[in-house]
Parts: C-alpha cells; structure tokens; sequence
C-alpha cells in the first residue's frame, strides 16, 4: 500500500498534492454539497458567490476512439466539434461516466484536471485567458480550487482553445 502524504493525510485531494508539489500558489474553497442540486458547477458558483464565468467544470470526452479532457466554464456548455479540432480528432462525443471515473480516479462532479490517475490530454477553454484566476474541481464534490488559468495551462500541459459555448 502507497504511503500517503502528509498533505493527504490531512484531506488533500491528488489535485491539491500535485498543486504543493509543483509550488504552484492555490486558494481551496470548500462548500456543502447539495445533492439534490441539477447543476456541480453552478452550485459551486453559486456556493462561492463567485461568477459562473470564472468556475469551469471538467468533462471527459471521447476523441476518436481516445480520452480527452475538456474545462469550460459551468455558465456554458461544451462544443464536442471545436474539442476534436483542438486536439486533431475528427468525432467527439461524451465519454463513458463510468470510464471517465475509473481512467481519472475522480468521481463525477468532483473530476478534476489535476492530479488525474491517468493524465490524459487536456483541452483548456480559451475563455479562461480573460480572468486573473478561474475555479475547477480540487478532486470530490464541495471542494474547488482557485488557481491562474497560466498555472492550469502549464501543470496539465493543456492547449487552450475556443471550446466552450455560452
């Protein structure tokens, strides 16, 4: 059995260890998740009192027969087209949820782009560029992080891209 670290130890999520490994600057917002809510990312804009502009959710697609992460903000929803062109695919369609959780190690509405189980490519929205700091996923539901979009660009090896639609 891996040894955990201390920061996991104390509840860190594999998002929030790679941000301390990298010493990448990282604030943690953690709030109640309501189950029952329709939308993860609007309730975390919501929770935050932060624009659903600046809070991006992260998805899994299927590129070609390949998995793909997609961040866009939650106030918008992802073009499957502009995503294959982004990464020289041709067809993109949602992944699996039940593959996205188990090639990742997250669960759903907690998925982030960091510290995945398998770093898969990365596909950041180009919108994300017009905020200081933009909010994604630090790895299970309630909990998010706030960090540069520069910062995201950099630790996913991300391209950035007009992916999303308002």
């Amino acid at each position: 059995m891996a040894k955990k670290s201390k920061k996991q130890q104390a509840g860190g999520t594999p998002a929030t260890v790679a941000l301390t490994a990298a010493g990448v600057p990282y604030t943690v917002h953690a709030y109640e998740h309501d189950p029952a809510h329709p939308s993860y990312g609007e309730e975390a804009a919501e929770a935050m009192g932060v624009s659903p502009e600046r809070v991006f959710k992260t998805l899994v697609a299927d590129v070609d027969g390949a998995l793909v992460v997609a961040v866009v903000p939650v106030a918008g929803t992802l073009d499957l087209k502009a995503l294959a062109t982004a990464v020289g695919g041709k067809r993109a369609t949602m992944a699996d949820p039940a593959a996205a959780e188990r090639t990742t190690g997250y669960v759903r509405g907690g998925i982030s782009p960091l510290g995945q189980r398998k770093k898969l490519p990365t596909v950041l929205d180009a919108s994300a560029s017009a905020h200081p700091t933009i909010c994604v996923s630090a790895g299970r539901r309630g909990l998010e992080v706030e960090l540069t979009p520069d910062d995201l660009l950099t630790l996913t090896e991300a391209v950035s891209a007009p992916i999303g639609r308002a």
